[in-house]
């Protein structure tokens, strides 16, 4: 199932790149083309995040001593990998090619050919070479984020995951993580993300700012400020995660309290990083409709396809690196029942871990939120 929804959101991003090169071939004097591309590259982002985590929590990715033995360790592993990963993610752009040709009205004899002609571009012809270099952008960026991503596992992960290994000694089930760096510069990039979108707003005054009709309507530096505020929320969610992790085991806590902050300053790089983008993309959704939500002018539909596939991808991402870190934990897990601990404790940390990072970043997106929307409101 996670295979399917990549190669899904690999055609959800291969039609949008396809849409942009219909324009372009269309308007070749028009400056919004460039544009039209660069936002593409934001759902593409979040689509490579997506098939990387995929590519980690795949069993068949998990260094074993039995396979390093018959000649697949982790390099050979991290290859197969990114073949798969790239096998999924190609599928999706062909599909993507057929659908955008289909509605073009190049191909015939199917319901709705050439429905959306004038929208893509239909009167202007394609470039082969370019329709072939823009589908194979997710496959390959993928395929080398995965491959890099498993070949970076560290050797303990075999071990994490292993049911065959020897049992977690007792003394390492509460031993506390180092503190994972880049709290700082996530902040101050932040910080000059909102910047850049308060001073792109400029020159507007009275009127909304021209966000999400079209994809040609918004500035360059709009997105430029986005990007910086999303690169610094991710760069600032794993010191985030362990400061609410540390904060849990404030004012004497208890054996829940203990656990709940240990594993969250233990899962911080983890799952940090997708919390931080998820708040980054969330708080564009919440600006978006604070400032169009109930206005006259509707989504453009390519628009709000890139915005459910960037919503889509960041959250399935999310659910996989908590499926990631649930894997890596398994084994610590078993050893507490072993010694004795109640399951309803486990699962009463867990709860808590969660109320505990949604107490903490539904704040900070809902200011973020307000921020980014507070300049381009009349």
């Amino acid at each position: 199932m996670r295979r399917l929804l990549v190669a899904a959101a690999s055609a959800g991003v291969g039609f949008l790149l396809l849409c942009a090169l219909g324009y372009a071939a269309g308007h070749p004097d028009s400056a919004g083309s460039v544009l039209r591309l660069l936002w593409c590259f934001i759902p593409l982002a979040a689509t490579v995040q997506f098939a990387v985590a995929v590519a980690r929590t795949d069993p068949s990715t998990r260094p074993r001593s039995g396979l390093s033995a018959v000649g697949l360790g982790p390099v050979k592993l991290s290859v197969l990998a990114a073949v798969s990963t790239a096998v999924s993610c190609t599928l999706g752009s062909a599909v993507a090619l057929l659908f955008f040709l289909h509605l073009r009205g190049d191909l015939s004899g199917l319901p709705f050919d050439g429905a959306a002609a004038g929208l893509l571009g239909a009167d202007a012809s394609l470039p082969i070479a370019a329709v072939l270099v823009l589908l194979a952008l997710v496959p390959v960026a993928a395929a080398t984020g995965s491959a890099l991503a498993l070949r970076g596992r560290p050797a303990g992960a075999a071990r994490e995951t292993d049911d065959g290994g020897d049992p977690v000694p007792a003394e390492e089930i509460p031993a506390p993580a180092a503190p994972p760096g880049g709290l700082p510069w996530g902040v101050a990039l932040t910080a000059a993300g909102l910047a850049v979108e308060a001073y792109a707003s400029r020159g507007t005054p009275g009127s909304p700012f021209p966000l999400p009709g079209k994809l040609d309507s918004t500035p360059a530096w709009v997105l430029v400020g986005w990007t910086l505020t999303a690169i610094g929320l991710a760069t600032a969610g794993p010191g985030l995660t362990y400061l609410c992790g540390k904060l849990l085991q404030t004012a004497r806590p208890g054996a829940v309290r203990l656990l709940a902050g240990r594993v969250l300053m233990d899962e911080a790089r983890r799952i940090g990083r997708p919390l931080g983008i998820v708040c980054a993309v969330l708080s564009a959704v919440i600006a978006a409709f604070a400032l169009y939500g109930t206005g006259p002018r509707p989504f453009g539909p390519l628009t709000a396809l890139g915005a459910v596939l960037v919503v889509g991808c960041t959250t399935a991402t999310l659910l996989t690196s908590a499926l990631e870190a649930r894997q890596a934990r398994a084994e610590t897990a078993r050893a507490l029942l072993r010694l004795g601990a109640p399951a309803s404790a486990l699962r009463a940390a867990t709860a808590l871990r969660a109320v505990a990072l949604l107490a903490l970043f539904a704040p900070l997106t809902w200011a973020i939120a307000e921020l980014a929307a507070l300049p381009l409101t009349p």
